[in-house]
């Protein structure tokens, strides 16, 4: 539907103002992660940084109004909130013919038959659309990176420049430290694939440092964090949010305790993102998804068909997903991507 503010006319919106810090007036209109329009004063404003599940208000300046989506804990008494559906009208983003060639045959659903490195090369032409729009790439992991050895092939897509803000948690980040430091991963020997004697206690120890330098930035400044992951996305640098749970040992001082914190960080930074790349994490995944707008190329990466399932069932329709282990995924991406390996490490 075209946004012209000549169409038919229709009722302005409606808006009432909340009464409490962090509650939206009863009756408040819930969106989609579909652009949405709002119709105020006789005019159609776009919603600025659409998301599912949260509401929008209206915000009065001397430039005129602005409709803006808003999460619930942010509302602030006063804050004008449409309420009901009238004078809102959401936008189906039609595919360009280019863009429905390139993923046709990805849309059909979760499978674990189709041909991955087609589709892992329509993931790198995505990420190259990106970048020459001046656009960003969003990468979230999960530590199953680390585990299967693929850290490595994850820090060379960031030193090449692929990827330009990563979310993750506590886990991905305390155990590329470990490898850095120890060269094991929860206690196993990532060159050998043997247990190290006491490595179960060898995060513990590599958190236990970063701590004590005050957080990785300031491990890497000291020399005692030289490689990986968290060590590109300083040198780099890039921004990154780390998300924490409830089983986080340490945590890790950059890592976000309070999850509404996190999750505002996380908001803060997917302003220019266009291509997400989720590997290897459902809940970090999931609530990524809930944060994009449906206009971001998605595409969700796990061994489990359900991680998958799970995403595009909790709103986030535009993912894509491919049923893989991340090691192949990210090797077959970064091969095609013509992003070389590190000698020193060969």
């Amino acid at each position: 539907m075209p946004r012209d503010a000549r169409e038919h006319e229709t009722d302005d919106a409606t808006f009432l103002e909340a009464d409490l810090e962090g509650v939206f007036p009863e009756g408040f209109h819930a969106t989609t992660n579909f652009p949405t329009d709002v119709r105020v004063d006789g005019r159609w404003l776009p919603v600025e940084r659409p998301e599912m599940d949260v509401g929008i208000r209206i915000v009065r300046e001397a430039a005129g109004a602005r409709a803006i989506s808003c999460p619930m804990h942010r509302v602030r008494k006063g804050d004008a909130i449409v309420v009901g559906d009238a004078g809102v009208r959401v936008v189906l983003r039609a595919r360009s013919e280019a863009e429905g060639e390139a993923f046709r045959f990805m849309s059909s659903g979760v499978s674990t038959e189709r041909p991955k490195a087609r589709i892992i090369a329509d993931v790198a032409a995505a990420m190259r659309a990106a970048h020459a729009a001046g656009k960003k790439i969003l990468f979230v992991g999960g530590p199953a990176i680390v585990h299967s050895g693929s850290a490595p092939v994850l820090e060379r897509l960031v030193r090449a420049g692929w990827v330009d803000v990563l979310f993750a948690g506590n886990a991905l980040a305390a155990h590329d430290i470990e490898s850095a430091m120890f060269g094991t991963s929860l206690g196993i020997d990532l060159e050998k694939g043997a247990n190290v004697p006491h490595g179960h206690q060898h995060h513990l120890r590599a958190i236990n440092r970063v701590r004590r330098a005050g957080s990785i930035a300031a491990a890497v400044k000291e020399g005692l964090v030289t490689r990986g992951v968290m060590h590109a996305c300083v040198t780099a640098p890039i921004p990154f949010v780390l998300a924490g749970s409830i089983r986080d040992d340490g945590p890790l001082p950059d890592v976000h305790t309070d999850a509404v914190a996190a999750a505002d960080a996380m908001r803060e930074l997917t302003t220019d993102v266009t291509v997400a790349v989720i590997v290897a994490t459902t809940l970090h995944g999931v609530a990524t998804g809930n944060m994009l707008a449906a206009g971001v190329a998605t595409f969700c990466v796990d061994t489990s068909a359900d991680t998958v399932i799970k995403l595009t069932d909790r709103g986030t329709h535009q993912a894509i997903g491919i049923v893989t282990d991340c090691e192949y995924f990210l090797s077959e991406l970064s091969r095609v991507l013509q992003v070389a390996a590190d000698p020193s490490r060969a």
